[in-house]
Parts: structure tokens; C-alpha cells; sequence
């Protein structure tokens, strides 16, 4: 599953203009919220966050109520959770605090309580 997960990685970095070394790095360029949703995000979850199926479930990010206690977010993007894969070997602290703020003031959330890196990282 690893193996699997990492060639994911590898594509989306690629694809988002990462080179090859950055890859090998096992970091996303990406830093800002949007980029990072951009970039890594809207791939499972759709440009618009309102999730999808078909080879799998998907759920959405819009209007989401499980994204009002902040911590939730943090702990999905760095431990994964069912299908999704983690993150945490391959975002920093400060990414994942920007996507999760990003997703959780953007798609019809209204969440404005600011994750830190460092509540990033008493979760890792």
C-alpha cells in the first residue's frame, strides 16, 4: 500500500510541475492552502470540495460539520483515515496547518479558528 501511495506522490508532484528531485525528497512544493488543495487535494476530493464516487468514496469538504473541530482535520491529514492516505512524512507542520485552514474557510465553511504548526505538531 505503501509502494502504492508513494507512486501516487510521485505522479501528483510531477504533474504540479515538482521536479524529480523533490520527488526523491518526499516533499510537496506546494505551501500556500490553495495550492496545496490545488495541487494535492482536488484530486479525490474535486475542484469544487464537494467530494465524488466511483472507484471509490470520496467525501465532501463543502459544508462539511465533522471540519468544525479543527483538530479533526489535522489528525485525517497527517494519520489518513480509511482510503485516504496520510501526509505526515511528507507536509510540514506549516502545510498542513495552511491547507486545513484553507479548507476550512473556503467551500462553504466558516471556520475561522486558525490552526498553528504548532498544533500541527503536538498531533504528529
Amino acid at each position: 500500500m505503501k509502494t502504492v501511495f508513494l507512486s501516487l506522490a510521485a505522479l501528483l508532484l510531477l504533474t504540479a510541475g515538482a521536479s524529480a528531485q523533490e520527488v526523491r525528497a518526499g516533499s510537496f512544493p506546494q505551501q500556500s492552502g490553495e495550492e496545496i488543495f490545488k495541487g494535492v487535494c482536488q484530486g479525490c476530493h474535486m475542484p469544487d470540495a464537494k467530494g465524488a464516487t466511483g472507484a471509490g468514496a470520496y467525501p465532501a469538504l463543502a459544508s462539511n460539520p465533522h471540519l468544525q473541530v479543527a483538530g479533526y482535520p489535522v489528525g485525517v491529514v497527517l494519520h489518513g483515515q480509511k482510503a485516504m492516505p496520510w501526509f505526515s512524512d511528507y507536509f510540514s507542520d506549516e502545510q498542513v496547518a495552511n491547507v486545513v485552514n484553507y479548507v476550512r474557510t473556503n467551500f462553504g465553511n466558516h471556520y475561522t479558528d486558525k490552526v498553528t504548526p504548532a498544533d500541527v505538531k503536538a498531533q504528529r
